[in-house]
């Protein structure tokens, strides 16, 4: 294991009912001025919007709001919320939805105090320094960004689509209702729960030795998800199975926890994301197609810990098989798991060619190569991609 530092200052706040505390959390970390950021209107037919807005003229502060963030969200829209807030000397961001709306809102809460380009931050130009605070009512279980500094943007122009992490952009706090998440469509369903997977084979598969606990959390979060999502798509109000997706997207990636003292990887978000800065598909879609196929061109760098996995999140039987074997059927198990709940295997479903392999591979490794359980490099991004066709 290797040495670490934890920390983690968002203050959750889990449970049915519990959006009707927004006001009062506002309030009670200051804020005066307050942009709501928020999706495609989602949150105003379900009444949510009416609501919040409600509670936040109840502790008197005023609203300004930056509607229409997109699922990959755009610099030209953080912008926009940098601007109305300036404009308007807003103190507080509060972020109504998914991921894409809260990775929109932490670039414009770190975009507002700084003179220069909020893209700086995603090309490593510049370090954020300081930030508005925020705080998050989740709608959907997937990216974790509600416990964590994480974001990610599309810059459309360029097609490109770049993360930065700050301590300064954790949520203040974060409501976590699971109601708000059953009239969550069941293709959102499904990509959100692949992402959250997709977060936990980034830290699981490791060659950091000597990390059960980690592992388990890992395993305990993947078995959860798979006895969950299917439920959830069955039923969409099933409490328990919401509630459960829910909280396993924010331990799937909340600055660590699950995966303290251990080298991660992330080698296969970072090729998805250039697939959808070029084609604009869902994170989730492109990371079912693409992590298979990482794992099958992977695996044999650290078999054992694809044995493990295979056993104990898929229930391979391993008696009377190889090593390599029992590997393949828990990478098998993983992409029959995704094809049965509904999730593409293929980049030929978006009618994605090899016309931009090349493209998208160069991009992926512009800063040198990626990954640490396989160091890649453009060769090897591209034969991920043509394994994705």
């Amino acid at each position: 294991m290797q040495a670490f530092q934890f920390r983690n200052p968002t203050h959750i706040v889990f449970g049915e009912g519990k959006a009707s505390q927004a006001g009062e959390l506002v309030k009670q970390y200051g804020g005066k001025t307050v942009l709501l950021v928020y999706g495609s209107g989602s949150v105003k037919k379900s009444g949510l919007y009416d609501s919040v807005v409600k509670q936040l003229g109840e502790i008197g502060a005023s609203v300004h709001e930056l509607p229409g963030i997109e699922p990959n969200p755009r610099l030209t829209t953080v912008n926009r919320g940098i601007d109305i807030c300036r404009t308007n000397g807003v103190d507080f961001i509060l972020a109504i939805g998914g991921g894409s709306v809260i990775d929109a809102a932490k670039a414009v809460a770190a975009g507002v105090p700084y003179e220069g380009d909020v893209w700086d931050f995603c090309t490593g130009k510049a370090v954020i320094q300081d930030a508005l605070p925020l705080g998050t009512i989740l709608t959907l279980a997937a990216t974790g960004s509600e416990m964590n500094g994480n974001s990610v943007i599309t810059n459309w122009e360029q097609n490109l689509k770049r993360s930065f992490g700050s301590p300064h952009t954790y949520p203040v706090f974060s409501i976590l209702d699971p109601t708000l998440t059953y009239s969550v469509p069941a293709n959102q369903t499904v990509y959100g729960s692949v992402d959250i997977m997709s977060h936990v084979f980034e830290q699981y598969f490791s060659l950091t030795e000597n990390t059960p606990l980690q592992e388990r959390f890992c395993e305990s979060i993947l078995q959860t998800v798979v006895e969950n999502v299917e439920p959830a798509l069955a039923n969409p109000s099933d409490a328990a199975a919401r509630s459960n997706l829910m909280w396993s997207g924010t331990m799937a990636l909340n600055g660590g926890l699950i995966s303290v003292g251990m080298a991660n990887d992330w080698a296969s978000h970072m090729i998805e994301h250039e697939v959808s800065a070029v084609y604009d598909i869902p994170h989730g879609a492109g990371l079912a197609i693409i992590f298979p196929n990482w794992m099958k061109y992977v695996y044999q760098e650290r078999i054992d810990r694809f044995v493990q996995y295979a056993v104990r999140v898929w229930g391979v039987d391993p008696t009377g098989k190889s090593d390599d074997e029992i590997a393949l059927a828990g990478i098998q198990a993983t992409r029959d798991f995704f094809n049965r709940i509904g999730a593409p295997s293929s980049l030929a479903y978006y009618e994605i060619g090899e016309d931009k392999l090349d493209r998208m591979a160069e991009e992926a490794v512009r800063y040198g190569v990626i990954g640490s359980f396989k160091r890649l490099d453009k060769a090897d991004v591209r034969a991920i991609l043509q394994l994705s066709l």
